[in-house]
């Protein structure tokens, strides 16, 4: 008998009679140890690895918490059940393990949706939830997809400006600066492709709010890990039930986020007609707000934004909604990678207002191949030096 097949065995036989939920971790590990004991001619390396593969399958994410607990691994993504690639400094490579059978990663992936009250099925099957380690899951299920597939985002540790630095992915003048802006209540878009770093960019900008202010976050999928705000109210999205009752999106926690007196609201992500929920509430008084959203480039974003205003079916026009893109969101932070699979800060532009129906911008930093560079300064100071 295999180690798969007798990993199989033992979990049947701690299931017998009760549930594993009836056991505390250290009784299911008594009862694990106590099965292993009968079964002779285990070399204890075995045995090692059998007691926490069969702990694992119960407590934790079963074969991939040997991927979660390993800091060098950034995103897991899994392509059926023998398909598992893993990145690590930016560099995919796949995974000499693979799922039992097609079965045991449907199980995988009921867990963890139900953790956090979310359901993923045939007539539902994209779903978007996290680990309780703030992890990012996105999950896509047959018929849409050919077989299940899970991509996990690991976030494991926010990244302070000081990592970021060290990193290289922006210059310290270049956070001096951006410290100035969050200090002094600009409205910040930070934009990006893909795998980007965009989320962990704006965890480590939030580290320069002010700690007396009431900050509330707004979600899809939590996954925000902003420290050193005690008065803060993270909200987060809610799918709609199997009777299409019960959906809470980002524009209705939006509208409910005013109501709260916050003094900055930040939104994760806009991907659609919350875009122009964001743009009133900023034109409304409250600055300081931070979101992100995919673009190719800062003059992209710009694009991006007014596509999905246009996709709320507001009735209007073009120019119109150019005018509120550029007295609503004062500065953009566009991020992406660079050939050595670095992510960086390629440009931060200020929004400078509107000439001949067009938005104006102004460059303040840019990325020559080497290095963020400064190229400009910026015009609407408020009184404060950079």
């Amino acid at each position: 008998m295999n180690l798969k097949e007798l990993k199989k065995q033992i979990k049947t036989e701690v299931l017998d009679g009760m549930s594993a939920e009836q056991l505390s971790d250290r009784s299911l590990y008594e009862k694990i140890d106590g099965i292993l004991f009968s079964y002779e001619g285990l070399r204890l390396k075995e045995r090692l690895y059998l007691r926490d593969a069969v702990f694992n399958s119960f407590r934790r994410l079963d074969l991939l918490s040997e991927l979660l607990d390993d800091p060098s691994i950034t995103e897991i993504m899994i392509n059926g059940s023998q398909n598992i690639f893993v990145e690590r400094e930016g560099r995919t490579a796949r995974w000499t393990h693979g799922f039992e059978s097609a079965e045991q990663l449907e199980e995988l992936i009921q867990q963890i949706v139900s953790r956090i009250n979310r359901v993923v099925n045939t007539r539902s099957p994209i779903v978007d939830a996290r680990l309780e380690d703030g992890s990012r899951v996105h999950v896509v299920l047959p018929p849409v997809s050919r077989e299940a597939t899970v991509t996990i985002r690991k976030f494991p540790e926010p990244i302070t400006m000081e990592r970021l630095i060290a990193y290289e992915s922006l210059t310290e003048e270049a956070a001096e600066f951006l410290k100035g802006l969050v200090r002094n209540a600009y409205n910040i878009f930070i934009s990006g492709g893909t795998n980007s770093g965009k989320t962990t960019f704006l965890n480590a900008l939030s580290q320069f709010i002010p700690e007396e202010e009431r900050v509330i976050t707004i979600e899809d999928s939590a996954e925000l890990q902003l420290r050193g705000i005690p008065n803060l109210v993270s909200l987060e999205t809610r799918n709609a039930n199997a009777e299409g009752e019960g959906e809470v999106g980002i524009s209705a926690l939006i509208r409910a986020s005013l109501r709260m007196s916050p003094n900055r609201i930040i939104v994760g992500e806009v991907r659609g007609g919350e875009c122009l929920d964001l743009l009133n509430v900023l034109n409304t008084g409250h600055s300081g707000s931070l979101s992100t959203g995919h673009a190719n480039s800062g003059r992209d974003a710009l694009s991006r934004m007014l596509v999905m205003v246009l996709q709320s079916g507001a009735d209007i026009p073009v120019e119109a909604i150019r005018g509120m893109i550029a007295s609503a969101v004062q500065v953009i932070v566009h991020l992406g990678r660079t050939k050595d699979h670095r992510r960086r800060v390629l440009e931060i532009l200020e929004i400078t207002g509107m000439e001949d129906g067009e938005i104006q911008t102004n460059c303040i930093f840019a990325y020559n191949g080497t290095r963020l560079e400064k190229v400009g300064a910026l015009e609407n100071t408020r009184g404060f030096s950079h």
